[in-house]
């Protein structure tokens, strides 16, 4: 189901929260998508039965991140009232910049209306950086 009316623009309280703890963190990568999503807007909204794509566009030219990479950052989740087992979030980058955030649910149809929620790294208060920056900084396949 695509959502459209004139607030899709906007990202969501809970979007909101999530990406700032997946850009938070001291690597110039995560500072240049941090750059990006200053510029971003919703491009679309759709919701699959179990969770959401939200896709971006920007209002105007972004720098890229190194490499023109491709890559998902995931290593946030949250808690949201309704949702029994809570809800996990990947962010893609495609072509060097933000292209989608996906939220979804394990197993559970996810909630018309976001109430209560707290968002947190799956590996509890403190985020694995090394985790984070190596997979940041890997070289691309080679195809």
């Amino acid at each position: 189901m695509m959502v459209g009316n004139a607030m899709d623009d906007m990202q969501t309280e809970l979007e909101t929260e999530v990406m700032k703890l997946l850009l938070q963190g001291d690597d110039p990568t995560l500072q240049v998508l941090r750059d990006q999503l200053r510029l971003a807007e919703v491009a679309s909204r759709e919701f699959s039965g179990v969770g959401f794509f939200t896709q971006f566009k920007f209002k105007g030219p972004v720098k890229l991140i190194p490499r023109g990479r491709a890559l998902k950052i995931g290593d946030v989740e949250a808690e949201i009232e309704g949702l029994m087992h809570g809800a996990g979030f990947l962010l893609y980058i495609e072509n060097g910049a933000l292209h989608m955030l996906e939220g979804y649910s394990y197993d559970e149809e996810w909630p018309l209306h976001i109430g209560n929620f707290k968002v947190s790294y799956d590996t509890g208060h403190v985020r694995d950086m090394a985790a984070l920056r190596e997979k940041l900084h890997a070289l691309p396949p080679v195809e």
